[in-house]
């Protein structure tokens, strides 16, 4: 029998949904949200009514049978640290969504929302592989400074399901291979796969590796120290250099490769530079993870919206491909990624995980 999902992946001025039949799409939108929409209400969780049932009208508008549904998934949020996989919305889960214990992101009322959804036609809700999944080595925890923690944020959702996607492609069990992942959107994220566990990564939102669109990256720390204390920028100020403002933002005023391919087009002779100084940081951070893997490693695999930039995609491969093969996913399906973490526990393939 066919699974019929609804798929809900909130972002904060949009709550993009689809609607699924096993692995194909039957419809997908994007509902936007105005500054104004938005601004209405004090904290994430307030917004929940509202985004519910402009997904409900939705589904009305679509003549399309909520009833008919087999399961509800959505977008996994700031949960305490958590192993890979799919996860039932339980209470204890949906209480740490509403409190956000590592920080309010659009991204809590994912399950917040498949929960409620859920509920109310009687069938499962579940979230898959949020951005707090942590299954680091102890080793890769230490930063050298005992206060300051490495910690594991990236692009889970969509670096196991390429992962996965390439094992089932190859004929082989995820668990079984050293993979590392590279996802490079709005930020970049690099995953050293060790048998079905990210051992090591680098912290994709604000912590170190390559500097990307919007983040700067790792940066030299006794120069932040300095600047933080140098009496011209707030801590915002300052943390807004490193995560929004940084990387190619800071450099070229765009986050958007597309416009830095053009404006090396144009002859700017130092937007190349910066774009080789980007690839060599990201080159640098698989050779760190070919490390980790002792150079044990089955693919590289490449991934997110950067992927699709022949250039860079054909740069990292003459600076890393020795390490491994390339293969590469480029883009994010993020619905479709939710949709089969379901499915591989409606089907059997996985067990869903205790939160």
């Amino acid at each position: 029998m066919s699974v019929k999902s609804l798929i809900i992946n909130p972002g904060s001025t949009s709550t993009k949904i689809g609607v699924f039949e096993d692995e194909t799409l039957l419809f997908e939108e994007t509902l936007r949200h105005s500054t104004e929409e938005i601004a209405q209400y004090a904290t994430i969780v307030d917004q929940k009514d509202f985004r519910k049932e402009i997904i409900i009208n939705l589904l009305k508008e679509k003549e399309f049978d909520i009833n008919s549904l087999n399961v509800v998934v959505g977008r996994g949020g700031m949960l305490k640290p958590i192993p890979g996989g799919t996860y039932p919305v339980t209470d204890a889960l949906l209480a740490d969504l509403k409190v956000g214990v590592q920080g309010q992101h659009a991204s809590n009322l994912g399950g917040i929302l498949a929960r409620e959804i859920g509920d109310s036609i009687g069938v499962p809700s579940y979230i898959v592989d949020p951005v707090v999944v942590d299954e680091l080595m102890p080793e890769a925890r230490y930063s050298g400074v005992p206060e300051l923690p490495r910690i594991s944020v990236f692009h889970a959702l969509n670096q196991k399901a390429v992962a996965k996607r390439y094992a089932k492609e190859a004929g082989k069990a995820y668990d079984s291979m050293n993979l590392i992942v590279v996802h490079m959107g709005g930020g970049v994220s690099v995953g050293a796969h060790k048998a079905g566990k990210v051992v090591d990564v680098f912290n994709a939102l604000d912590g170190d590796g390559a500097f990307s669109p919007e983040r700067a990256g790792g940066v030299p720390s006794g120069a932040l120290i300095k600047m933080c204390f140098s009496g011209k920028y707030t801590q915002a100020e300052v943390y807004k250099k490193v995560v929004g403002n940084g990387g190619f933002n800071a450099y070229l005023g765009t986050n958007d490769m597309r416009n830095v391919d053009k404006i090396i087009e144009d002859g700017n002779e130092e937007a190349k530079v910066i774009r080789d100084a980007f690839i060599l940081q990201v080159a640098k951070d698989m050779g760190s993870m070919a490390c980790v893997l002792e150079g044990k490693v089955d693919q590289i695999i490449i991934t997110g919206g950067i992927a699709y930039d022949n250039y860079v995609v054909g740069a990292l491969k003459e600076k890393a491909g020795w390490i491994a093969p390339v293969t590469v996913y480029p883009g994010e399906d993020e619905l479709l990624a939710l949709t089969q973490g379901a499915l591989r526990v409606l089907n059997g393939e996985e067990a869903a995980m205790e939160y």
